[in-house]
Order: structure tokens, then C-alpha cells, then sequence
């Protein structure tokens, strides 16, 4: 569930995406439970992620990368902020925002171990499914596995 961790607790979701602007993360903890994933949204700054996986966030998520109209955008990631994380900690990172098969494999190839997509995949020309297959392939092709 994303934004909401009252929601993610009453429908029974695994987990909750908690935004710079919604819960912070100690309150989203304590509503979904120690059993449910936490991720945090950290924008561009290391210094929250760090905190975040201090706190025991299951994921931190860096962004917006690119261009994005499914939410305001305040700030831009440099790619270099996954490597830098991937250098330092073993607590998994998102690449967030405008992410897209067609400008992805930067963020895939920069250390992004998970990728939060939306109007990548409903929006597509081609429909969710022929998206899902775009990103397959072109993660493969970041990855060198294609």
C-alpha cells in the first residue's frame, strides 16, 4: 500500500510505502506491525536514508530520476546516490519517479535493486502486460543477462 499504513494494516497488505510527506517511519512501524515491510521514500538525500535503514526500514527509495506526472516532483536523484548506497549498506534501494523500460537501465545499472514503476505500466502505448515484458528485457539488458 503505498502512503497509508492505517489502509495497509486494515486490508491486510504485506506492507506500506511511506512517502517524505506521510507517516514517518517509527509511526508506520507501529501501526502495520513488525511483521509487515516498511520502505521509506528518502528523495536525494543519503542522510535520510541512512536513518530510514538506521530505523529499521526494510527498503529506502531515492527519486524522482526522471520526469514524472504521477506526483510533484521536489526533487532530483543523481544516479550516482544508488551506487554510493550499494557501496555502503546491505538494506535494499527503490529507484523512484518517471521510471520507464526506456530510461531504466541506468538506475539498474547504477545498483537500483528494485524499481517503483506506475504510468510505466498502466500507461503504456501497448497495455501493462507488453510493459511488464519491456522492463523484463530491458533489466536483463542493464543487468548483461540479455
Amino acid at each position: 500500500m503505498n502512503d497509508r499504513p492505517d489502509l495497509a494494516r486494515e486490508t491486510g497488505c504485506d506492507g506500506v510505502h511511506v512517502g517524505a510527506d506521510d507517516a514517518p517511519y517509527a509511526e508506520a512501524r507501529g501501526i502495520v506491525g513488525a511483521e509487515a515491510i516498511v520502505g521509506v521514500t528518502c528523495k536525494d538525500s543519503y542522510h535520510l536514508a541512512m536513518e530510514a535503514a538506521e530505523a529499521g526500514a526494510d527498503y529506502v527509495a531515492f527519486g524522482a530520476f526522471f520526469p514524472t506526472a504521477t506526483k510533484r516532483t521536489t526533487a532530483r536523484a543523481p544516479l550516482a546516490l544508488l551506487e554510493d548506497w550499494q557501496s555502503a549498506f546491505t538494506v535494499p534501494c527503490v529507484a523512484i519517479g518517471g521510471i520507464t523500460a526506456a530510461n531504466c537501465r541506468p538506475a539498474v545499472s547504477a545498483g537500483a535493486d528494485f524499481l517503483a514503476v506506475s504510468a510505466g505500466v498502466w500507461s503504456h502505448p501497448d497495455g501493462p502486460a507488453d510493459a511488464v515484458r519491456a522492463y523484463e528485457a530491458a533489466i536483463r539488458d542493464a543487468l548483461g543477462d540479455a
